[in-house]
């Protein structure tokens, strides 16, 4: 397999081949780890030849996109996972839409589902599509899984940046890395939003970043969500001042040490339930620190 290999590419030459590992760590900014991730899992169970998926055999057709039910973490109002499609043999895990985490109930459920014998064909596979939702209780759980994983089967972990997975969990994955997506600017009106107030920071006295951050009070789920998504604004902007600030050749320090931080606000988010009020507030004060010096 070539190392020059772009990480669609990598997925591929493992079809092709049929030099499939048991697990994939697919990381990234963007759509294209999870576009890439289904595709590769349908091409998994695929039955016809060439390129797979073909799309036209009957595992193909099976897998094909339609209405989803809508995950429950806690499997109550729906399913704790669902298939690709209707096809049995692949297993779509995420976060809940009312969910902070992925839960461990769901991992066991998919534990429990890879215990069965495939349903149609030789090979099976399983998706993780909110990988950095998953808190360390599941993340163990889900390690018993990737040390002695089911004959034939394939286990894909989708993450935006591996930094929030433990390390046992990464080295047991065989990692594909896909480009993160410059920030060129805001992405859309919410985004567009955060990164007006970030630019006015160095404005920001201690009583209105404290006002700003209990924004991020309430019930947990969505608190955590919004805060979440703060983070990642955050980044975005972060790595738009260091590509502004390198080509003038400016220090840029400080933008690296906040966004170490802003990495580790998410694991104390997801890994530790921490309180989305305090995670928010310290991310606050690590971005104005930044554009302090």
């Amino acid at each position: 397999m070539s190392t020059d290999a772009g990480p669609a590419q990598i997925l591929d030459n493992a079809i092709a081949s049929q030099r499939i590992h048991s697990a994939y760590l697919l990381s990234g900014t963007g759509p294209e780890p999870i576009e890439q991730a289904l595709r590769f899992v349908r091409g998994i169970v695929c039955v016809g030849s060439g390129t797979r998926p073909c799309e036209d055999c009957p595992a193909c057709r099976r897998s094909s996109a339609r209405e989803e039910p809508v995950i429950d973490g806690a499997g109550t109002k729906g399913p704790l996972y669902r298939h690709v499609g209707d096809h049995p043999d692949l297993i779509w895990v995420e976060r809940g839409e009312r969910d902070t985490r992925v839960r461990i109930g769901q991992v066991r459920a998919l534990q429990s589902a890879l215990r069965l014998r495939t349903s149609e064909g030789p090979r099976r596979a399983a998706v993780i599509a909110d990988a950095e939702w998953l808190n360390q209780e599941s993340q163990n759980a889900l390690l018993r899984l990737l040390e002695e994983p089911p004959p034939l089967t394939t286990l894909v972990l989708i993450t935006k940046s591996p930094a929030g997975l433990l390390a046992t969990v990464r080295s047991r994955c065989q990692r594909v890395a896909f480009p993160v997506i410059p920030a060129t600017g805001p992405a859309d009106e919410e985004t567009q939003a955060l990164w007006e107030r970030l630019d006015a920071l160095p404005e920001c006295g201690l009583p209105n970043l404290l006002e700003w951050a209990s924004e991020y009070q309430g019930a947990r789920a969505p608190a955590a969500t919004a805060v979440s998504q703060l983070l990642e604004a955050g980044g975005g902007w972060l790595r738009d001042r260091v590509g502004t600030r390198v080509v003038a050749d400016q220090p840029v320090q400080g933008e690296l040490e906040a966004f170490a931080t802003l990495q580790s606000c998410r694991k104390n988010l997801v890994q530790r339930n921490a309180n989305p009020r305090l995670v928010a507030e310290r991310a606050l004060f690590a971005l104005r620190e930044a554009i302090a010096r």
